[in-house]
């Protein structure tokens, strides 16, 4: 469901006046009625978002909006979310453009309840971004005035900076022709007036193309062509170039960085796979997915292992948690992001494997909900793959525990009995945090899992 966005009064002149006969002094007196003139605020789309980016606006200045309905795409630090209209009202004066970056809290528009107000909305707009660009004009002026006592060595940090900002601009928005940079509106609006996204340039950030270059190509005439094997393109990464972290990557940023005031340790295990590696060729054909097997095992394992499941978030205590959600690392495009399978350990393997997909679907297309990743109790991070045989995870804040899986692969191995067989085998190292979760909680914790998934008969009930 889409976010609301926040509103409040603006005083507004523009309303009904009644004015008295003067007093002694010649001073009128005048009721004024507060004309419903509304900030629209920069929502908190999470509960770690400071800031947030404009993808694109779904309406232009002036056109009448319903309660209800959706009016922005804002990038959060996880997710692309479209944003509704709290009133009804005429979108009056849009104070930060697509592409633009804004505080939570701060106004990104103004609405107004009727059209007579739109112009006294704009002229609001227009002195705000008066008064903002007169700071901005002064500081050169001071830059300038303490440029003696700078260090020579600062001067080409700015004509670097110039440079990166050039070279950010002319990035195609098909990123070296293997894919398309465009906000979700552009690209369902793209498919709705069939303009083929892969020959244009956007002129968001980073050359992301954005509603209002969809709408300029239509009236262009630039149109769809009929599918073709794309000609081989060089990669468009500029080398030696400096980029910004987009707003995905700088919250990873900070949550690494928090992460390291944990003190963690580090435990692995090696599992047999080959009955679960059979399972999974049976039922595959039904939609299972091998993730939602992990996830489910691990779930059943934590059931019997509260601890592993639990957190400190104080320094003073810890939570056992109520629910077993496992939170699984999935790679996006300019990110990392952790979708939450909720009450693992109760939902049948069909349905986790239904509700997986559809996860994966929503993080690819960064609409994903708050509560769809931010509600993990455990995590799993899994590079098997890829061929990786063995890694180790960071532990996200918030959580006690995180479980690295590797691929799993052929073995020789020697039985108890002294005989040599080719079993399948996996790695997996849990990082834990161990202020909560100590060693013998781990082994414990592990020794269930590899039981479950030796004999994974439970998982398919």
């Amino acid at each position: 469901m889409a976010n609301v966005l926040q509103t409040s009064f603006l005083p507004s002149t523009s309303s009904l006046r009644r004015t008295s006969i003067s007093g002694s002094k010649g001073k009128s007196q005048a009721l004024q009625l507060k004309a419903k003139i509304r900030e629209i605020f920069m929502p908190a789309l999470s509960s770690t978002m400071t800031e947030g980016k404009i993808v694109s606006w779904m309406k232009s200045e002036g056109d009448k909006l319903s309660k209800g309905e959706s009016v922005v795409v804002v990038e959060s630090d996880k997710a692309d979310m479209d944003v509704e209209s709290f009133h009804e009202g005429f979108l009056a004066a849009i104070m930060v453009e697509e592409g633009g970056v804004a505080p939570v809290g701060s106004a990104i528009a103004l609405l107004a309840e009727t059209e007579d107000e739109i112009a006294e909305a704009k002229a609001k707009s227009q002195s705000s971004s008066s008064s903002s660009h007169k700071v901005v004009e002064e500081q050169p002026k001071q830059i300038e005035e303490t440029a003696p006592d700078v260090p020579a060595a600062a001067a080409p940090t700015v004509s670097a900076s110039k440079t990166v900002a050039l070279g950010s601009a002319a990035h195609p928005a098909s990123d070296g022709g293997k894919r398309i940079v465009a906000s979700p509106y552009a690209k369902k609006l793209a498919k709705e007036l069939k303009v083929d996204l892969g020959t244009m340039a956007g002129t968001g950030p980073n050359g992301r193309i954005v509603a209002k270059d969809v709408e300029a190509a239509a009236a262009a005439g630039i149109v769809a062509a009929s599918p073709a094997k794309p000609a081989p393109v060089a990669p468009g990464i500029e080398l030696g170039t400096v980029v910004p972290f987009t707003t995905m990557q700088g919250a990873v940023s900070r949550n690494m960085v928090e992460s390291l005031s944990v003190p963690t340790f580090r435990v692995g295990y090696t599992i047999t796979t080959n009955a679960l590696d059979a399972l999974y060729k049976k039922i595959k054909s039904k939609g299972v997915t091998m993730t939602a097997l992990l996830a489910k095992a691990t779930a059943l394992a934590l059931a019997q292992h509260p601890v592993v499941n639990s957190c400190c978030r104080d320094g003073n205590s810890f939570t056992y948690n109520g629910s077993i959600n496992i939170a699984v690392a999935v790679a996006i495009d300019g990110g990392l992001i952790t979708p939450v399978l909720q009450d693992a350990d109760k939902v049948d393997i069909y349905t986790l494997s239904r509700k997986w997909k559809e996860l994966v679907e929503k993080a690819r297309a960064k609409q994903l909900q708050p509560h769809e990743y931010n509600t993990g109790t455990f995590t799993l991070s899994n590079l098997g793959m890829f061929g990786v045989d063995r890694f180790d995870a960071i532990l996200p804040p918030g959580t006690g525990a995180i479980m690295a899986v590797g691929a799993s692969q052929p073995t020789v191995v020697a039985s108890k009995d002294g005989s040599i067989g080719m079993k399948n085998q996996m790695q997996v190292n849990v990082t834990a945090d161990h202020r909560v979760i100590y060693g013998a909680d781990l082994a414990a914790f592990l020794q269930t899992l590899a039981k479950i998934v030796e004999d994974p008969k439970d998982l398919t009930f």
